[in-house]
């Protein structure tokens, strides 16, 4: 049995049907083919499939995609501008060298956009603290760390 699912996705209107246990990381990747939201543990641990809700960062991966009916959802495909411009976060991790492999960049970026939106003047320690729940294992985090000071910067908060 299938729910229909009306929500907004990277500013677009989308409706869809769903099955009830459908996880929201799943909707986003499988159906609506935007695959830059990673699946990386699937218990909401790693931070891979963070998007943002409503304004606000959460773990794709630990939502069922009926829980959003009526939400804004961002993924890191909606931070693009239409003419290719990065957003001034993703831009910063790329000059900062904030990333490697890249698998764990997605989720950084989304994680570190609510960050500094919400609490914009972050040390290096609550940097750090704040990305707690995004995992990457080939950086050391210094450059990630380099990488949100230096996009709150250009963000302008």
């Amino acid at each position: 049995m299938t729910t229909t699912l009306s929500l907004r996705v990277n500013q677009e209107a989308i409706t869809r049907d769903v099955e009830p246990e459908t996880l929201l990381v799943t909707f986003l990747r499988e159906t609506l083919r935007l695959t830059g939201t990673h699946v990386g543990c699937d218990t909401a641990q790693c931070g891979a499939c963070t998007v943002h809700l409503n304004g606000r960062a959460v773990k794709s991966c630990n939502v069922l995609a009926v829980q959003v009916a009526g939400a804004e959802i961002t993924t890191i495909e909606g931070l693009t501008q239409p003419d290719g411009t990065m957003h001034p976060m993703q831009a910063a991790f790329r000059q900062c060298h904030g990333l490697q492999c890249g698998f764990c960049t997605p989720g950084m970026v989304m994680s570190s956009i609510d960050l500094v939106q919400h609490h914009p003047h972050g040390s290096d320690r609550e940097i750090r603290e704040h990305l707690e729940g995004n995992f990457c294992r080939c950086t050391g985090y210094q450059n990630i760390v380099k990488a949100v000071a230096a996009g709150a910067v250009a963000m302008g908060v």
